[in-house]
């Protein structure tokens, strides 16, 4: 630690709670402490959300850290970072505040702590403006596990927005991250299109599951399923569409929300299936952001992605900032954009 601190402003280039995020996870494994201001200054809501407090609250609790201006709406935090601890822990987020979300700010740590560690997360399991379970399960985790590290998660009761409630438990055997060159995604495996309600009527789930079929017409049959869960989980909706390939698997979610037609849901889904079906990229959009830091992490690597997201640029800005890694991402002749770690 060379005793400076890192600043960053929260209002540039994407601006959201990734920031935050990211900045805790990176500090507590370079050992660099941070004040970041100005945070989430351009979104309705400005400032700290629950979601983002307890993210940041458990950073605090795996490694000691401290952190000053911690709170609710606050828009400036100062975060100096412990020594991580592997072990047991249960964080709860308020409501439907996102598990996932909790879970990217400590799992690179404790990735690389010197112990096994086990995590119980209660909370949003599947809401908007967050990676469903699914997809941290099926899309994440297994590139993760590739790297060297080996992580479990199970999904123990669904948390729909607004009402929460739901269960994830992860375990976490850490080893160092080793690069991966992630540039085809192999041949297709296989498609799936699943609605998963709970204490809403059936046929909100079977309009939904229609309009996807009719917008993915070359999907067979056997690809489409309802999937209804106690409606103590809800209510609650969400589609859930999958390309499965050799090297990746896309998972694409389109969330119930009131006063949107489930068939605009559904024609929405479809559509940014279509376009990772048809492009040639290894990782999706949302794949490629959380990517960043474990590539980084690792020293070395490479993937590709589709046109890079505000997001994207913004992790990979913060990446740079605690790590001072030679990162690039460029064009390639096909179309698709490559990501290096130098």
């Amino acid at each position: 630690m060379n005793g400076l601190m890192i600043t960053i402003d929260g209002s540039q280039g994407e601006g959201g709670g990734q920031m935050v995020r990211n900045s805790c996870a990176l500090s507590l494994v370079t050992g660099e402490p941070f004040r970041i201001t100005q945070i989430r200054a351009k979104r309705s809501k400005p400032g700290l959300m629950r979601q983002h407090v307890t993210a940041v609250e458990a950073a605090c609790v795996i490694s000691g850290a401290e952190c000053s201006g911690l709170a609710v709406g606050a828009s400036d935090l100062t975060f100096r970072p412990g020594r991580v601890m592997p072990g047991e822990y249960h964080f709860a987020v308020g409501t439907a505040g996102s598990t996932g979300l909790v879970l990217q700010t400590v799992l690179m740590p404790l990735l690389l702590a010197g112990g096994p560690s086990r995590l119980v997360l209660e909370g949003g399991t599947h809401n908007m403006l967050a990676p469903p379970f699914e997809f941290i399960a099926r899309t994440f985790l297994p590139i993760i596990n590739r790297m060297g590290p080996q992580v479990t998660a199970r999904l123990v009761r669904h948390g729909f927005y607004p009402r929460g409630g739901g269960r994830i438990e992860v375990d976490i055997v850490p080893a160092p991250l080793g690069p991966l060159a992630c540039t085809a995604r192999g041949e297709q495996l296989g498609v799936s299109a699943r609605a998963v309600f709970a204490g809403l009527p059936g046929e909100i789930a079977e309009r939904m599951l229609a309009r996807v079929r009719r917008e993915l017409g070359d999907w067979p049959d056997a690809a489409f399923a309802l999937h209804q869960v106690p409606a103590d989980e809800g209510p609650g909706i969400i589609l859930l569409l999958e390309a499965r390939h050799a090297h990746v698997t896309e998972v694409v979610s389109g969330f119930g929300q009131l006063g949107v037609p489930a068939e605009r849901l559904a024609k929405t889904a479809a559509a940014r299936m279509q376009g990772y079906v048809q492009a040639a990229a290894f990782a999706g959009p949302y794949l490629a952001d959380q990517l960043v830091l474990p590539f980084v992490l690792a020293g070395g690597g490479a993937f590709t992605t589709v046109k890079p997201s505000q997001h994207l640029l913004t992790a990979i800005d913060i990446a740079r900032c605690f790590t001072g890694r030679s990162i690039a991402i460029a064009r390639q002749d096909g179309g698709e954009h490559l990501f290096t770690v130098g």
